[in-house]
């Protein structure tokens, strides 16, 4: 079992920045992918963006140009840093990390993009 911890929502300004943290209670080398999801009210939790093992990034249409990810392999963190936010960003994110076909969510953490 592998436990994630999420740090780094808040509440921003539209077009304000935030990065969201996830820290890994075991190397990141080990598992196959970790990312970032988000849900909204009413709605179904979505993928916003995931790295593989062999650090290729994906990303929603939605955010692509926006958001980046990136991992610190030695503190065995997953970042999402996340520019140009808009309102409809604003949801509950949350982190994911993949391996030996099980899987672990973090906690999530409130982002709230308003002005």
């Amino acid at each position: 079992q592998v436990q994630l911890v999420e740090s780094g929502g808040g509440l921003v300004q539209p077009g304000g920045s935030l990065r969201l943290s996830c820290a890994a209670s075991r190397s990141i080398f080990s598992l196959n992918a970790m990312g970032f999801y988000r849900q909204a009210p009413g709605k179904e939790r979505e993928l916003v963006a995931v790295m593989t093992s062999g650090s290729i990034a994906q990303y929603a249409d939605s955010v692509k140009g926006r958001f980046t990810i990136s991992s610190d392999n030695a503190k065995n963190t997953v970042y999402l840093q996340m520019k140009s936010l808009k309102p409809e960003d604003t949801a509950v994110y949350y982190c994911n990390a993949e391996y030996l076909g099980s899987s672990s969510w973090g906690q999530g953490t409130q982002v709230t993009v308003s002005s």
